[in-house]
């Protein structure tokens, strides 16, 4: 998880980490793209019990009254009946038997009626995730995906390659980016619906993490998260038939060997 709560008025919440990398100070595998999104009014309260729970684990708060009851901010007040659609902070626990990351993520693709572009670091994929993103793309969805160009772990990146060609056979369209490092975990549907925060497609984050993200639905910021996806699109180079023939050997057959432990990744 990554939460930033400050005076229970604003949170922020994405894939961003306290390293010198997250604002490419120091540049490890080309230019690192991230998202992480601002929010104001109920929903941080949403982040600060997530922060709180986590807390509570090792360190004990005795009263967390003081921390939900904290003020909205007069200008979240003031501009409450203007704002657009709804937003849904939310979590996920390897604890309590509930894939939520994936069932999210599951539903938009199911749901899609135009497309759904997507941005994660890692691709590796169980059955019904699989079938999510080619069903969808099967049916006339316009699905997309941007990874990495350079990655930041060589056996994630071989083990992503592996479903490269049985998406693409489907018409899912994948995309590298160029320049770097991709670590945004993004969904964004339909002009009407985007997840920004910590899940990425991997077994790990979806099954093994304690993760969250924020779902908006019809917000106006919605249409930002997608104008930043055809931006960080026009930096990427397509993956095709030919591309993935011309893959090194040794990355395919690393790849087809790490898969056999896949559900630890």
């Amino acid at each position: 998880r990554k939460i930033m709560v400050i005076d229970g008025k604003v949170a922020f919440n994405g894939g961003v980490n306290f390293a010198d990398e997250y604002i490419n100070k120091v540049k490890k595998f080309g230019h690192w793209k991230d998202t992480a999104v601002r929010l104001k009014g109920d929903a941080v309260t949403s982040f600060t019990l997530m922060f709180l729970q986590m807390w509570n684990i090792d360190e004990k708060t005795p009263e967390y009254d003081q921390y939900l009851k904290a003020a909205q901010s007069a200008e979240y007040e003031k501009n409450a009946q203007t704002i657009s659609g709804y937003v849904m902070p939310y979590a996920d626990c390897p604890l309590d038997g509930e894939k939520v990351g994936e069932s999210v993520y599951m539903d938009i693709l199911y749901r899609a009626n135009s497309y759904v572009h997507i941005m994660t670091p890692y691709l590796i994929l169980d059955g019904e995730l699989l079938a999510a993103l080619k069903y969808a793309a099967q049916r006339g969805v316009d699905v997309k995906l941007i990874l990495p160009g350079i990655p930041d772990k060589i056996s994630a990146y071989a083990l992503a390659k592996t479903h490269y060609f049985e998406l693409v056979k489907a018409g899912v369209q994948i995309y590298e980016y160029t320049p770097g490092f991709v670590h945004a975990k993004v969904f964004v549907s339909d002009d009407e619906k985007a997840v920004v925060g910590t899940i990425n497609l991997d077994y790990r984050s979806l099954y093994h993490h304690f993760e969250c993200a924020t779902y908006m639905y019809k917000t106006d910021c919605v249409a930002d998260i997608e104008e930043d996806y055809r931006i960080t699109l026009e930096k990427c180079r397509q993956v095709t038939f030919e591309t993935i023939r011309r893959e090194k050997l040794w990355l395919k057959l690393l790849g087809q060997f790490i898969k056999l432990i896949a559900p630890m990744m």
